[in-house]
Order: structure tokens, then C-alpha cells, then sequence
């Protein structure tokens, strides 16, 4: 049951101008790692523009939002808009958008479907989009991709509980926007705080189902762990998932330059080999990871190296 690797080349057409973070040498340095011998066993597929994207980009979005996005896209040969200082729309931007909410609605449709053979997936997508807000788009992101995701698995899968976990540096505020009113929709997140975007207290609780569990400048794997051990995991336990969704970036590494917190290779696996045990429990293994942050190449590589891994392993 080989993991499943989404992308596509149209991420590298995303152009969010020179010098900002989120930039699309972030593909080419994850495509450089996936390319060695110890993940030739991914099933590699592009992602798709799913004639029914828009209708679930939907299922987490107002109508009016949508239509807000597609009107402010620039023309083929027109300049880059920004929606706020750090979130920008290229000509490439727009398809780049839906491929990635299309990445994470293919990815549960496999993992959902038995007979698929796909026990889990990586979506290596960009632009990112947990820190989209319902009605707002913020913090690179445009549409909530993880959200969207989770919500189509109950939407077309039947799929009840819910459960997104994001261990990015910073807090996922669109995901819990999206989340916080639902009992059967979970949201866990580790975060540095104080930190953009200011959310992520651990007295923001929703209805019993947000779990956050902020982290301080300068902590690293024994307090990250910490925080998953005595907090999130038992609450995920006690949750009991049909599918696991992961916010996977990769910015709490101790060489990224957005955040200050130290983790390091081994805390990415750690958590991943943590969060396919509790799926292995509660949902036959059902986990779908969609890309985040990660902003220095080298360290967001090798993370991403062996956070494929490990999911690969759970995959055999």
C-alpha cells in the first residue's frame, strides 16, 4: 500500500516576487530529496483540477469569498496583486490554488477507499492555506486547504470525526476559524507564542475541540514533545478520529528564519510515527499531511525527507 505524493509543476508558477519566503524554490528543494532511491516506492501523481473544486472549496468558504479570490486574480499577462502585505496573487496563482485543494480532496478520496490501495498521502502543495480564515485571506494563504479536506471527507465519505493536527510554527487560525463551532471537527496545534498570527491561546477552546498548546522561543524537541505527550495525543486518542489530517510545516526547525523555536529531523519524525499510531488505532491508518511552512531549503528538505519516510514505512 505504496503513500501517495501530490504535486504538480504549476506550484512553481505561484510567484509571490523576489524575496519573499514563500517562494517557489520551496518545490524544487523538496522535488531534489524525494528524488533519492529511498523514495522510489511513492506513488507519484499530479494533482488535479477537479472540475468540482470550486463547489468544495465550499464546503469551509462563503460564495461571496470565492467569488472575492477569482475577481481579485490578475490577468494572464497582468502584475501580481496582494491581498494583504504578505499574501500575493501571480497569474499562476490562481491554478496553483486549486490544484492544492484538489491535491487534498484526491488524497482523501484514496485514503477513504479501501480499494484504492492508498493507506496514506502527502500533498507537497503550495500555496499553503491553514492560516485562511473563512471569509479571509492571510499569511500567504488563499483557501484553507486542510480545512476543505476534512470537511469533504465528511461531505462524500461519511467520515464523522474529523481531526486536523498542525505542528507549523505558527498557529493555524484558519483551520480552527473554520473548526471552532463543530464537536465533531478537532484542531490540536503546536505553535511558537508569541508569534504571528497572535491566535492559538491555549484558552481558545472552542466547543471542548481546539487543543492548542503554544510553545516559547527557544523551546525545542523536549518541550515539543512534551506538549504532544501530556497534551494533543490524549486528546486525539480520546477524540477517536476516522481520519487524521496533518498540517505539516516544517518552519519550527531550529536554521528556519521566520521563528525562533529548535527543533530539529528527528522531532518531525517523532511526531509523524506518533500521529500514524493513533490513525493505526482509530482509523485503519487513514492519514492525508498537506504542506505548510518551511522556509529554510535545506532544513525544509530534509524534514520533509523524513517525514515522507515515515509515513512510507506505515505504508509497507
Amino acid at each position: 500500500m505504496p503513500t501517495l505524493h501530490l504535486t504538480h509543476p504549476c506550484f512553481l508558477k505561484h510567484d509571490t516576487g523576489y524575496g519573499h519566503p514563500e517562494r517557489p524554490d520551496r518545490m524544487r528543494a523538496i522535488d531534489r530529496v524525494l528524488q533519492h532511491e529511498l523514495f522510489n516506492g511513492l506513488k507519484r501523481e499530479e494533482a488535479p483540477l477537479r472540475a468540482d473544486v470550486e463547489e468544495q472549496i465550499l464546503l469551509a468558504h462563503p460564495k461571496s469569498y470565492l467569488d472575492a479570490i477569482k475577481r481579485a486574480r490578475p490577468t494572464d499577462d497582468g502584475d501580481a496583486v496582494h491581498l494583504d502585505p504578505d499574501t500575493v496573487m501571480s497569474p499562476g496563482s490562481w491554478e496553483a490554488a486549486l490544484r492544492a485543494v484538489g491535491a487534498g480532496l484526491e488524497a482523501v478520496d484514496r485514503v477513504m477507499d479501501k480499494a484504492s490501495g492508498t493507506r496514506n498521502a502527502f500533498c507537497q502543495v503550495r500555496p499553503c492555506g491553514h492560516h485562511a480564515e473563512a471569509t479571509r485571506a492571510m499569511g500567504f494563504c488563499l483557501f484553507s486547504n486542510i480545512a476543505i479536506a476534512g470537511l469533504y471527507a465528511r461531505a462524500k465519505h461519511g467520515a464523522e470525526r474529523i481531526a486536523v493536527v498542525d505542528f507549523d510554527v505558527h498557529h493555524g487560525n484558519g483551520t480552527q476559524d473554520i473548526f471552532e463551532t463543530d464537536p465533531n471537527l478537532f484542531f490540536a496545534s503546536t505553535h511558537q507564542m508569541p508569534l504571528y498570527p497572535g491566535t492559538g491561546a491555549l484558552s481558545e477552546t472552542g466547543v471542548g475541540n481546539l487543543w492548542n498548546a503554544p510553545l516559547r522561543s527557544g523551546d525545542g524537541g523536549e518541550a515539543f514533545r512534551e506538549a504532544f505527550e501530556s497534551r494533543i495525543l490524549p486528546a486525539l486518542r480520546n477524540f477517536g478520529p476516522d481520519i487524521v489530517l496533518i498540517s505539516a510545516g516544517f518552519d519550527a526547525h531550529r536554521d528556519d528564519p521566520l521563528a525562533s523555536l529548535e527543533l530539529v529531523e528527528s522531532d518531525f519524525l517523532w511526531v509523524t510515527d506518533k500521529l500514524i499510531e493513533v490513525a493505526d488505532k482509530h482509523c485503519d491508518g487513514r492519514v492525508v499531511s498537506m504542506l505548510e511552512g518551511g522556509y529554510d531549503l535545506t532544513a525544509l528538505a530534509r524534514s520533509v525527507g523524513v517525514h515522507v519516510k515515515t509515513l512510507m514505512s506505515a505504508a509497507d
